[in-house]
């Protein structure tokens, strides 16, 4: 009888279900990613459509406002914030376009003089709730008494 020394079938086997087994686990790893990215990509484009129309609303407030005699309350529903600034000399004008689809706000703030103005702010502002994680434990220092299990008394 001649036996021979090589690989046996049931090793070769063994082989192949490990290699499947790990090219699923990763195909499906790399399906549930692009979901994610896809879902985090949608947030995004929305996000940036809202500001853009945000932006193009703020723009036409602008607009009217240059156009106008005097500085009016409420322009295409937003309402018009302003005060005399004796600092600037100049009037300054405030109101913010809500983002569409989000909880952010384009922020505008103007300063008008005689015969110019200018752009004192023009961001997002978010307003939704801001919440502390208060989650963790962590060691302030020598005088936090909570944590102090570690340290070797001298």
């Amino acid at each position: 009888m001649n036996k021979g020394s090589g690989v046996g079938v049931g090793s070769a086997s063994i082989v192949l279900v490990f290699s499947v087994l790990c090219l699923s686990i990763f195909s499906l790893i790399t399906f549930v990613v692009s979901i994610n990215s896809k879902a985090l990509a949608d947030i995004e484009a929305r996000l940036v459509e809202g500001y853009y129309e945000a932006d193009l609303l703020a723009e036409r407030i602008l607009a009217e406002i240059i156009d106008a005699e005097y500085i009016p309350e409420n322009i295409f529903g937003v309402e018009i914030n302003y005060y005399w600034d004796w600092e600037r000399d100049a009037d300054i004008v405030q109101y913010v376009c809500p983002l569409t689809g989000s909880e952010k706000w384009l922020y505008v703030k103007l300063a008008f003089y005689i015969d110019s103005y200018e752009i004192l702010s023009w961001r997002m502002w978010d307003t939704g709730d801001w919440v502390i994680d208060e989650g963790l434990n962590v060691w302030l220092g020598p005088d936090d008494e909570t944590d102090v299990w570690f340290m070797l008394d001298n």
